[in-house]
């Protein structure tokens, strides 16, 4: 078989492997079964999680075996892993709730059906909750040594804090995500657990617990942590984490995001995040290092992520919400789609019932506050500076009515080439 650690090597997806020489011969020996994991904290996905999730998709391509496992159980407890302080519990409804909604989503990224290849998707819900506390502690807790437990990082890093300590319930969660591998290895053939990269600790105890119960030997594979040059997290917005459902963050956040990623980023972004070959990718750094300017990485990038998440019809959407801030005419949208465009630029509302009556173009303008005075708002419109919906006015005794609504009831003003205000009519 083809030589995946090859190809998540140049593209710098590994981190850390256990025995990488003979995990290498079993990769290229046949196809095997791998899986990772992911905690439903949220009702949806965001960009961080795609990292293991599309090394998945990598696996598969290759002849191999994916398990996408939802953390019903483990999402009731919480990872200590990277946290600095313990997890608020979820209830089991929201958690219910988050499980649906992330299995929906990881549809979309792996080939599902019944063929030997095909993904398998799983909640350790479904073997966890069977077990009594005293069947767990005698069958699974008797093989987790504590002062191993203790020497993981994930542990230690808490535990040497003054300011935050770790509850019993997150150190056990180690036990359970370790149980995790060690059933997926009898029930489907596992032999490869992949995450980030501060998933070693339990990724390693799974595969010490396999070994202590069943003498089987098992495989790790961690990828860099998702950040920015500068060592913070990539993937964070103002407004919060980049988020794969659209109505959390929209298919034109998604692109601006990626359309604004520094040179310094853009350069493992593309290998993390698009199916380029690696001939194009070198093709394109070489690019940017002659001409930056040009930005044609961070656009290739845009284009092939969004697309990768919300698929043409929300790349289409990305790339006109982008042409409307340089110009292109605005029509038939929604209300919500142009918050989303014009979030930074000033707003004044207006009673419906003057659209009605006929709107003057010109007290339009001074009641948005793109002109002084409403000489001034005169003044633009007649030497062509002024702007409905990015169309041009023709004349200053121009009269707007419904007709000139970009949605539901928003209207975009423009004076001169960038300065934007939005008139909003309440009914």
């Amino acid at each position: 078989m083809q030589d995946i650690i090859a190809e998540l090597a140049w593209r710098g997806l590994i981190h850390q492997t256990t025995d990488e020489q003979q995990l290498r011969r079993r990769l290229t020996e046949g196809p095997r079964v791998l899986y990772a994991g992911f905690d439903p904290t949220a009702d949806s996905l965001h960009v961080g999680h795609l990292m293991p999730l599309l090394m998945l998709r990598r696996f598969q391509r290759f002849g191999h075996r994916p398990i996408v496992l939802v953390g019903g159980a483990t999402g009731m407890i919480g990872d200590p892993s990277g946290k600095s302080e313990e997890r608020n519990l979820l209830s089991v409804e929201t958690l219910a709730h988050n499980v649906e909604s992330m299995q929906a989503q990881m549809r979309a990224f792996l080939d599902f059906g019944s063929g030997a290849g095909q993904a398998v998707l799983a909640n350790n819900y479904d073997w966890m909750h069977r077990f009594g506390v005293l069947d767990f502690l005698r069958d699974i807790g008797k093989n987790f040594p504590v002062n191993v437990m203790l020497a993981k990082d994930s542990v230690r890093s808490r535990l040497e804090r003054t300011d935050a300590g770790l509850s019993f319930t997150e150190f056990s969660y180690m036990l359970l995500q370790a149980y995790d591998f060690v059933h997926l290895h009898k029930e489907f053939g596992c032999e490869l657990q992949i995450g980030a990269s501060d998933q070693w600790g339990n990724i390693t105890a799974g595969i010490d617990l396999a070994r202590r119960m069943h003498g089987v030997q098992l495989y790790g594979l961690t990828c860099p942590l998702l950040t920015k040059s500068d060592g913070s997290k990539m993937g964070k917005t103002e407004s919060g984490a980049l988020w794969l459902a659209p109505e959390r963050t929209s298919p034109y956040k998604f692109y601006q995001y990626w359309i604004n990623v520094e040179d310094a980023d853009v350069v493992k972004c593309l290998r993390y995040f698009t199916d380029l070959a690696r001939e194009e990718i070198e093709a394109l750094d070489a690019a940017r290092a002659a001409d930056p300017g040009r930005r044609e990485s961070q656009r290739r990038l845009a284009e092939e992520f969004t697309r990768l998440v919300h698929g043409e019809g929300g790349l289409a959407k990305a790339r006109r919400a982008s042409d409307i801030l340089f110009g292109a005419e605005i029509a038939a949208l929604s209300d919500a789609e142009l918050g989303e465009i014009f979030a930074d630029v000033p707003s004044h509302e207006m009673e419906m019932q003057s659209l009605t009556a006929g709107l003057n173009v010109v007290d339009a303008f001074a009641a948005a506050g793109l002109a002084k005075s409403k000489g001034d708002a005169r003044r633009t419109i007649t030497q062509g500076g002024g702007y409905v919906n990015n169309r041009r006015v023709a004349a200053a005794d121009t009269t707007l009515t419904a007709s000139d609504l970009a949605s539901e009831s928003v209207m975009v003003l423009r004076s001169g080439k960038k300065n934007y205000a939005l008139l909003r009519f309440r009914r």
